[in-house]
């Protein structure tokens, strides 16, 4: 094999706090640790499935992830994750509830 690249990482700010007070953090051993570890690992784990999809709103899928520079895997991921925790949200539903309270307050 030949030899291995060096990339230079670039921190971003809430990476350089953590680097700058790495003193002040606890190692955690035992099992606290194995239940943190076990929590993280359950966290990432992931499960390949197969699902029937429109063509059409597969083309759209694709052409969105495009527009957004990710796969269109993980597109899909990122909106069954939202929607199963609650955090996916309908543009139209805020523009009703805007329009909603604008109109209860008199339009100020």
């Amino acid at each position: 094999m030949g030899e291995l690249m060096k990339r230079k990482i670039t921190l971003d700010r809430f990476e350089r706090e953590i680097e700058n007070h790495i003193s002040s953090y606890t190692r955690l051993a035992g099992e606290e640790r194995e239940k943190i570890e076990g929590i993280l690992d359950r966290a990432r784990k992931t499960r390949n499935i197969n699902i029937r999809i429109r063509e059409h709103d597969l083309a759209q899928l694709k052409k969105r992830a495009e527009e957004e520079g990710i796969p269109y895997q993980t597109l899909i991921s990122s909106v069954l994750h939202k929607y199963v925790s609650e955090k996916l949200l309908d543009e139209r539903d805020i523009l009703r509830s805007l329009q909603l309270l604008e109109s209860r307050s008199g339009g100020k």
